[in-house]
């Protein structure tokens, strides 16, 4: 290879400047290494700034400020539950070692938690919620608060840089004032670009089933880190598992914005098709609520719910925040069954037997058609939808997020199709695969973001 002309250079090299790039950062420079973080949008944040801003955390004091039981040991046993037993189980055991450190590290930053809820996939409430752009915000501050980290923004990177393929990463080529320029990473590079939501191409060569779901996530998210490791001969986990999140408004698929999330189904709500029927145990992840959306008339859902469910909304915790939606116009809102059911175009009659049906499950205890006996993974009460108003939060599924990538192994570092380390490589959040097996549990995404970029 001839003489690399390298325009700058750090210790550390960071793709991507979300929540893992950041938390990569910090801690690289909090070891006394100079960091240079690459972002290709003109602002930061990426997907992380559109999630619901929830990460997963077992035995804190939050927890037990609600009487809340939680251990490594049942987080561990969920992951795996939400996995289908194919995570790697290497990277749970790191995932649980380290969660209550994340836990402190972030209320370092000054990462305030409003309160922990039950979502998809928990035994037990564990879902922390923050406000993810004050998250995002934070934690990019805590990381420059150590004067050895630099952030260049519209500054894409287009590939890694080895002298040969036996060798390890010297730097990346990145694209700079229109220009491509060498930087050299002294002492390794991180991959922390996210996934490629906004790849037709990829989604269509992995996980052709999803393209009705709506396209979400980060407009950066077009798997280019995945990609570059992909032309040093890395290997892949989980690729064939995506799915979108159940809960989005097809809205998102025309208007800008974020906060399109909505999940009363975790409150008690049950989701009906167009034909005003009931199709799943609505308390599964929500990513197979997911899949089994995109099985339906025009891939949407209405969940239906009352007055009742409605007072358990959680104001400010996004997917919990149902007023939000109504202020917005996204909520269907009406004094009967009846009348619903006209607002949304579904048969009066058919919504009204459906309700009465499930109604007489819930007072028998026994639900006779999917068999749902909890509001998620079999905790929590079920309830009657009886108390006007009634409403109807239209829904579709969205890949905001591709959960799915890269092989790495215990240190982060990324692996070749051998299972070999191709050395100066590591990588940190989405584009990681391993954690999430065939389904996701709420919470772990921007946790593995913080823990493995750690």
């Amino acid at each position: 290879m001839s003489k690399i002309n390298w325009h700058q250079e750090a210790d550390v090299v960071v793709i991507g400047g979300g929540l893992a790039g950041y938390s990569a950062a910090r801690e690289a420079s909090e070891q006394g290494a100079e960091v240079l973080l690459l972002e290709k949008q003109p602002e930061i944040g990426g997907s992380t700034t559109l999630s619901g801003g929830f990460l997963a955390f077992a035995g804190t004091d939050l927890q037990r400020a609600h009487g809340i039981d939680d251990n490594n040991a049942l987080l561990v046993q969920d992951l795996r539950s939400a996995g289908g037993n194919e995570n790697d189980e290497r990277l749970l055991q790191v995932y649980a070692e380290h969660q209550l450190e994340a836990y402190a590290w972030l209320l370092k930053a000054g990462v305030e938690f409003m309160g922990v809820q039950l979502s998809s996939a928990h035994s037990v409430p564990r879902a922390h919620a923050t406000r993810s752009p004050e998250l995002m915000r934070l934690v990019a501050a805590y990381a420059h608060d150590t004067g050895r980290v630099r952030t260049l923004l519209n500054t894409p990177a287009e590939r890694l840089i080895r002298p040969d393929p036996g060798a390890g990463v010297l730097g990346v080529m990145v694209k700079m004032d229109g220009q491509s320029r060498a930087i050299r990473a002294r002492r390794g590079v991180v991959l922390a670009a996210g996934g490629f939501s906004r790849n037709a191409e990829m989604l269509r060569n992995f996980v052709p089933a999803q393209a009705a779901a709506v396209r979400y996530g980060g407009a950066g998210n077009t798997g280019d880190g995945i990609r570059m490791a992909w032309d040093l001969g890395a290997g892949f986990r989980d690729m064939g598992c995506i799915k979108g999140t159940f809960g989005y408004h097809p809205n998102a698929r025309t208007e800008p914005g974020r906060d399109w999330t909505k999940l009363p189904v975790y409150r008690g709500a049950i989701a009906v098709n167009k034909e005003g029927r009931r199709y799943v145990d609505e308390s599964q992840a929500y990513k197979l609520l997911g899949d089994t959306v995109l099985q339906q008339t025009d891939a949407i859902a209405f969940q239906v719910f009352d007055q009742g469910i409605m007072d358990t909304a959680a104001d400010g915790v996004s997917p919990f925040d149902f007023r939000s939606a109504q202020r917005r116009g996204l909520l269907h809102e009406a004094e009967s069954l009846a009348a619903l059911a006209d607002s949304i175009g579904v048969d009066p009659a058919a919504l009204i037997a459906t309700i009465q049906r499930y109604n007489g499950f819930v007072a028998n205890g026994r639900d006779e058609d999917f068999g749902r006996d909890g509001l998620s993974n079999h905790y929590g009460k079920l309830v009657k939808i009886e108390r006007a108003p009634f409403y109807a939060y239209p829904s579709t599924s969205g890949l905001i997020a591709t959960y799915c990538g890269l092989t790495v192994d215990a240190e982060a570092r990324v692996l070749n199709v051998y299972d070999s380390p191709i050395q100066g490589l590591y990588a940190a959040g989405e584009l990681m695969g391993g954690i999430h097996g065939i389904d996701y549990m709420t919470g772990s995404a921007l946790g593995k973001c913080v823990i493995f970029g750690r």
